[in-house]
């Protein structure tokens, strides 16, 4: 079943065309990674998803039924976005930015309530936050901050979170703990993923799905095992590359070619 659906998409900013015509579906209770290069159009599908960009004609579907004819807050209810590189107002705490996340809960007639702060709580729980409510947000490490973040789109309570390169400015530990959270939400929660990722080995490891993104349309798309490979690598990247198992996860490792020192007898006793 399709979470996410996309009808004959076309996407353009002003009159040069991102997305031609595009016919995706996303799958309800998958991690969904975008792939492809720089300026291909994977940040801007991410956002017309989220009814952010106005389609120039096709239809977006969330959950069967066209996004564009429903309400701001019905939206919002059901999907959350976590745009690239967010920025939180001067002094800001973590307990005030995660309370955001209710906003499409509250009205005249509805203040702040019991489930809210339930809601706001688990979510500062499941990101390990707890010890942080208080903490201006622009004073936290990458990693935290973008923690922060996620902790926001979980407290507004939807099935699905879309993430425009989540990973972006981290180093490697904060990127494997952002994508390890993520992927404890989607194992625990069925939470639908969607997020669009530069490193392809990260892409292959915590995948169910991958897209990969080419010339205004979808160049392949499916399980990492089923579709990454040289020729997919080359056609999309233009770089020459071998793709091998990973030796820990087993998911399809990708080594691209390019200059670099060559180390030989690797199988010497400091490699074992």
């Amino acid at each position: 079943m399709a979470v996410l659906t996309t009808s004959n998409l076309t996407l353009s900013y002003g009159k040069k065309p991102i997305i031609d015509e595009l016919n995706l579906q996303i799958p309800k209770g998958k991690i969904t990674v975008f792939i492809g290069s720089n300026g291909c159009g994977k940040s801007t599908l991410l956002r017309s998803m989220a009814r952010l960009l106005q389609p120039k004609t096709g239809h977006v579907l969330l959950n069967g039924k066209d996004i564009a004819k429903r309400s701001t807050k019905q939206v919002a209810k059901e999907l959350a976005i976590l745009p690239q590189g967010p920025a939180a107002p001067e002094g800001l705490t973590v307990l005030q930015l995660v309370k955001q996340g209710r906003f499409p809960y509250q009205s005249w007639l509805q203040q702040w309530s019991a489930e809210d702060e339930k809601a706001v709580m688990n979510a500062l729980r499941a990101t390990n936050l707890l010890s942080f409510m208080e903490t201006p947000v622009d004073s936290l490490s990458g990693g935290q901050r973008q923690r922060a973040w996620i902790a926001m789109t979980l407290a507004q309570g939807t099935d699905t979170i879309l993430l425009d390169e989540p990973t972006t400015y981290l180093d490697m530990t904060h990127q494997v703990e952002i994508l390890d959270l993520l992927f404890e939400l989607n194992e625990k929660e069925q939470r639908t993923i969607v997020m669009v990722l530069h490193d392809l080995n990260l892409a292959c490891r915590y995948a169910h799905h991958i897209v990969a993104i080419q010339d205004k349309t979808v160049y392949a798309q499916g399980a990492p095992e089923e579709i990454m490979n040289e020729q997919l690598v080359e056609d999309v990247f233009q770089m020459p590359s071998t793709v091998i198992p990973d030796p820990v996860f087993g998911t399809p490792m990708c080594i691209p070619y390019g200059k670099g020192r060559v180390v030989r007898h690797v199988n010497t006793p400091q490699y074992a």
